[in-house]
Order: C-alpha cells, then sequence, then structure tokens
C-alpha cells in the first residue's frame, strides 16, 4: 500500500501585497501552479509560510482559502505547533479539520526540552488529534534536536503517527529511523538538498520550498528518485544544486520569494523579522535561473 504522503510536498509560502496584507489572487495562482506541476500534496502553515508572523485569523483564512481553491484536488497538511503543550492541545481539540488530511508538528522550540519532554509532548499531541501526524524535527530552528531514538518511540505509539518531515540534515539519523520505524511510519526530507541521497536509503520524498518557485523540476526529481531513474534524479539534483544554495544564503522564505518575484509570479514581500534578500543575492538568483531554465 503506497503511503498517503509519498512524493513531492511543497511547504507553501504566504505571498504578500506591498501593504503586507495577504495576497490572496496570488495564492490561489500558486495553489494552481503546484498541482499543474505535478506536487502531489500542499503544506500550509509551514516555516516557509511565515506562520509566526501571521494573526490567528490569517491563518484560519489561509487555511480556509487554499482548502477552497484545491477543491479536493491534492491532499492537505496543515501545520500546527506550539512550545506550550497545554495550549497546543487545546487548539487541537477545538480545530475544524474538515479538509485537513493530517497535522504537521513541530517540535517545541525555545524551551529546548529533553529527549522525554519531547516524547510526552508528541504523546499528547497524538493523543489529542483526530486526523494523522507527521512530526516535524528542524533543530535549526527549533534549538533542539530530536533523536531517533526519541522518534521511534512516538512512532510506535499509534498508526496515527505516520511519518516525520526530518531536517536535521544528517543521513545517519534518517537511516536509523528508517530501518527501524514501524511500516506505517516513514521519512519525508525537510531538506531540498537531501531529497536524492534520503530516496536512496529509503525515505518517501520531500516536502520542499523550491517547489514554490520550480514545482515541475521538483517533481520531477522527487518521481524519478522515487522510480529508480538515477540518471535523471541525479541530473536533476545536480541542475538544482547551486540555486538552493542561493535561496536558503539568506534565509528562508526570502530566498525562494526573491526568485518567484523574477519569475513574476509573487512580489518580493516578506514580513518582519525577516527581511528581503541583499541586492547582489538577488542578483545571484537572477543569473542562476538563466542557468536553469
Amino acid at each position: 500500500m503506497t503511503h498517503p504522503f509519498t512524493g513531492a510536498g511543497v511547504a507553501l509560502i504566504t505571498p504578500f501585497n506591498e501593504d503586507m496584507s495577504v495576497d490572496y489572487s496570488a495564492l490561489e495562482r500558486l495553489v494552481e501552479d503546484q498541482i499543474s506541476g505535478g506536487i502531489d500534496y500542499l503544506v500550509v502553515l509551514g516555516t516557509t509560510g511565515e506562520t509566526p508572523a501571521l494573526s490567528d485569523e490569517e491563518k484560519k483564512e489561509i487555511v480556509r482559502f487554499v482548502i477552497e481553491k484545491n477543491a479536493g484536488r491534492l491532499k492537505i497538511v496543515v501545520g500546527i505547533g506550539s512550545n506550550n503543550t497545554l495550549a497546543l492541545v487545546h487548539s487541537i481539540q477545538n480545530y475544524n479539520f474538515e479538509g485537513i488530511d493530517a497535522i504537521l508538528s513541530v517540535t517545541p522550540y525555545y524551551n529546548k526540552p529533553t529527549q522525554e519532554g519531547l516524547f510526552q509532548h508528541f504523546k499528547a499531541v497524538v493523543e489529542a488529534s483526530p486526523v494523522p501526524v507527521i512530526l516535524y524535527n528542524v533543530p535549526g530552528r527549533t534549538g533542539v534536536n530530536m533523536e531517533a531514538e526519541t522518534t521511534l518511540r512516538i512512532a510506535r505509539l499509534s498508526e496515527k503517527v505516520v511519518g516525520i518531515k526530518e531536517a536535521c540534515g544528517v543521513l545517519a539519523q534518517f537511516t536509523k529511523i528508517i530501518n527501524e520505524a514501524p511500516s506505517y511510519f516513514k521519512v519525508i526530507s525537510g531538506d531540498d538538498g537531501l531529497t536524492l541521497p534520503s530516496i536512496v536509503i529509503g525515505s518517501i520524498g520531500v516536502i520542499s520550498v523550491i517547489a514554490n518557485a520550480l514545482p515541475k523540476k521538483l517533481s520531477q526529481l522527487t518521481r524519478a528518485s522515487l522510480e529508480g531513474n538515477m540518471p535523471l534524479a541525479t541530473q536533476l539534483h545536480l541542475e538544482m544544486a547551486e540555486m538552493l544554495k542561493l535561496i536558503f544564503k539568506e534565509g528562508s522564505p526570502a530566498g525562494v520569494k526573491a526568485l518567484m518575484e523574477i519569475m513574476g509570479t509573487v512580489k518580493n514581500q516578506v514580513r518582519l523579522p525577516n527581511v528581503p534578500v541583499s541586492a547582489a543575492t538577488f542578483s545571484l538568483i537572477e543569473n542562476e535561473l538563466k542557468l536553469i531554465n
């Protein structure tokens, strides 16, 4: 049986107008671009969506809007995480999950919990959630790495825990989880640059940033990797390698939004405390785009 989140997911950006309001016209175009580009599922309100800079009302409206425009065509994952476990459980218990296929829940940030603290946090999340849960480990942003043993403990709690978006950047950690996880629990790369190597060792795909701008190329890379078409997968991996460095050079999603402005798909607007990339990096991204098109 194919895992429901096999393939290429996209961590959707939140497009903004010049007055910093949400640009819903651009968001609608973005959803359509992802679907026509071959992306397998949409991830709303992730890190790439600048979720910490959105109001509660904006978050609700963005989820509602994406569900409406998607119209059941792709699966939808919504980011629901917090460093306040009790508040997160309350939020999940009172959330409207209509049209939502799973949640993506990040490790608690700033608190720097122990591994036992991480386990107890996610145990509470899993018990509260009525939909499948994808864990999200991104130590570069949260200040804590959820070790493979802890991930496996959580995975064994319930078949409701279907996978992890692993963004630790350490393939040895991927490998241990892949080798020892229950059959229903899969690893998804949280790093675009590790899409190919992680699939080679057994991950089922990626939740991507660059797919916002290049959905067709990213979905082709993921599909070729999963199908074992190594010549094509390697070609696409190498084609995008430099662009991936550039879009993360000054933080995400500033880099991918710069790329998308160059392509004419969204305005180069990010909310503070994020700022747009420098003119020098913008120029590098512009030049690199000419080479890969």
